[in-house]
C-alpha cells in the first residue's frame, strides 16, 4: 500500500518448473495423518529411474501413481481422447550426488548436468529430436518440503508438474508464463478437491490439514515487485493460491476454461519510490479512508440508506467494553456506539511489522464489514456473520487494488498487498481472538476471501444477495 508522497536459463517452451526463480463434499471424521498418506496400503511400485527407497521417493510414487488415475479418468471428460501417458520418464535426481551410470542420457531439458534441476522439479515437454516428456525432480528439494510442510506438499509438486504435462497435450490459449503456471496450480487444487473426496488410492487428506499446504505456497510465489509478463512469471501468493483453490473448489473444468490473457493477476512491479510499505500510522490512516470510501460507494449503488462510518478505536491490552459486556477478542465491531476496535500492542502493531501494511487494513475491514451488515440490520455474530465479513473484505480489497475508491487519488495498493492478506487469515485469521466464531480452517478463510475478491459484492450477502 503506498500513498503519493532464475535459478536455470531454459525457455518457457522447453520446461516447466515450480519453483518461482525456476520455473464439494469432503471427508470427515477420523483424522487421518497430517502428510496425506494413507496407512492401510502398500505404496505404489511406481516407476521413477533413480529414486531410492527413501521415503520422500516413496512419497513420489505413490503421488504420481494417484496422479496418473486421477488424469487418465478426468482427461477424457475434458477433451477429446484418453489420456496419453509421458513417454520420456520421470526421474529423481540428488544433484550433489549424481551418479550418470544410473540413468539415460538424453533426460529432456537435464542437458547431462543434475544443477539444472537443484532446488527444482519440472516438466520437460517432447523434444525436437524425438525424446519423449517427462518429470525430472531434486528429492533434496522435496525432502526439505516434507520437513517443513509435512509430506503432501511434495505432492503437490508432482500434481502442478503433471499439470503441465496436461499442457503439453492441450495448451491454454496464452503463451504468458503466469498462466501456465497458475493453471497448473489449478490443474494441482483439482487433484487435491479429488483426493479430499476420498478417490484416492495413497493419499487423503482434510480440508484443515491445507493450511500448511498453503503456507508452502509461499516459498513458491514470485517476489512481490516481478513483472507478470517476465518468461519465467508464477505469480503472486494470492495468484497462486487462488489458483489452487480454484481447482479445488470447482474442478479441473474451470482450470481448463478460465485460463487466458484476460485473467486477473495480482503480480506487479514497484514503480517508482515505491517500497510497498507506508508506516504503521499511515496504514491506519489510508485503511480508515479506504474502508469508509469502498462502504459508502457499495451502499448508494444498491440504493441503501446512507452509511454511517464507525469510529476506528485502537487499545493496547484491554478491549473497550460494549454496552457494559466485557470483550475479549482483539478486533471487535461494537453497534451500541458504532466502534471499530483494534488491539495495537497484541495485533495490528505487530503484523504490520510481521506481514506488512495491508496486513493492518485486512484486520480493521474485518469488524468494518460487520458494521455494513449491522447498518442493514444483519446479524454481526455466527459463522454466517463472519464468513460474510471475510468475503467483504476481500470485495473491498478488489475494489482498492482496481483502483475504483473514490476520494483515494493519493492512495493506491502496492505489490504484495493481497499477498498480505492472505499471510494474515491464514497465521492469525483461525485464532480465537481474532475471528472466534467462524469455525473455519486459514484455507477456508482464505477461499471465502477468495470469491469476494473474484465475484464481488454478491456472493458476500451483505445486501441480502
Amino acid at each position: 500500500m503506498r500513498s503519493a508522497k532464475a535459478s536455470h536459463s531454459l525457455p518457457i517452451l522447453v520446461v516447466v518448473a515450480i519453483i518461482t526463480t525456476g520455473c464439494s463434499s469432503m471427508v470427515t471424521g477420523a483424522p487421518v495423518p497430517a502428510n496425506g498418506l494413507r496407512q492401510d496400503v502398500a505404496d505404489s511400485d511406481f516407476e521413477i529411474v533413480g529414486s531410492t527407497d527413501s521415503e520422500i521417493d516413496k512419497t513420489a510414487r505413490n503421488a504420481l501413481a494417484d496422479i496418473n488415475d486421477y488424469w487418465s479418468q478426468t482427461f477424457p471428460e475434458l477433451y477429446d481422447g484418453d489420456f496419453e501417458p509421458l513417454t520420456g520418464g520421470y526421474y529423481s535426481i540428488d544433484p550433489e550426488n549424481f551418479d550418470p551410470a544410473d540413468y539415460p542420457d538424453d533426460i529432456g531439458c537435464l542437458d547431462g548436468d543434475p544443477e539444472n534441476v537443484a532446488n527444482n522439479a519440472f516438466y520437460c515437454f517432447p523434444q525436437s529430436d524425438g525424446g519423449g516428456d517427462n518429470v525430472v525432480y531434486d528429492r533434496t528439494l522435496l525432502e526439505s518440503l516434507a520437513a517443513d510442510y509435512g509430506r503432501f506438499l511434495p505432492a503437490l509438486v508432482m500434481a502442478h508438474e503433471f499439470g503441465h504435462a496436461i499442457q503439453g497435450r492441450e495448451p491454454p490459449p496464452s503463451d504468458r508464463s503466469i498462466v501456465f503456471e497458475t493453471q497448473a496450480d489449478c490443474y494441482a487444487g483439482a487433484w487435491t478437491g479429488w483426493v479430499a473426496e476420498d478417490n484416492a488410492k495413497h493419499f487423503n487428506i482434510r480440508v484443515p490439514e491445507l493450511d500448511d499446504v498453503v503456507r508452502g505456497y509461499l516459498l513458491l510465489r514470485d517476489e512481490p515487485g516481478a513483472a507478470a509478463d517476465d518468461d519465467r512469471a508464477h505469480g503472486s501468493y494470492f495468484d497462486r493460491v487462488s489458483a489452487f483453490q480454484e481447482g479445488f473448489d470447482t474442478g479441473a473444468q474451470a482450470c481448463r476454461d478460465n485460463y487466458d490473457d484476460e485473467r486477473l493477476f495480482t503480480l506487479a512491479e514497484f514503480t517508482g519510490n515505491d517500497t510497498g510499505n507506508e508506516s504503521y500510522e499511515n496504514a491506519v490512516e489510508i485503511s480508515e479512508r479506504a474502508l469508509e470510501s469502498f462502504w459508502e460507494s457499495a451502499f448508494d449503488e444498491v440504493g441503501q440508506q446512507s452509511f454511517i462510518a464507525p469510529e476506528l478505536v485502537a487499545f493496547d491490552g484491554d478491549a473497550p467494553d460494549c454496552g457494559g459486556d466485557d470483550v475479549e477478542r482483539d478486533i471487535n465491531f461494537c453497534a451500541e456506539d458504532n466502534t471499530v476496535a483494534f488491539d495495537e500492542s497484541d495485533l495490528t502493531e505487530v503484523v504490520a511489522e510481521d506481514i506488512g501494511d495491508f496486513a493492518v487494513t485486512t484486520a480493521i475491514s474485518l469488524p468494518y464489514a460487520l458494521a455494513a451488515r449491522n447498518a442493514v440490520d444483519q446479524s454481526i455474530r455466527g459463522p454466517e456473520a463472519i464468513s460474510a465479513a471475510v468475503c467483504a473484505t476481500g470485495w473491498f480489497a478488489a475494489q482498492f487494488y482496481l483502483g475504483n475508491l473514490d476520494d483515494l487519488a493519493q492512495a493506491t495498493i502496492s505489490p504484495g498487498d493481497i499477498d498480505e492478506a492472505v499471510i494474515f487469515l491464514i497465521e492469525y485469521g483461525s485464532r480465537r481472538e481474532i475471528l472466534p466464531e467462524v469455525g473455519l480452517s486459514g484455507f477456508q478463510l482464505v477461499d471465502v476471501f477468495r470469491q469476494g475478491f473474484v465475484n464481488g459484492g454478491a456472493d458476500c450477502g451483505i445486501f441480502g444477495g
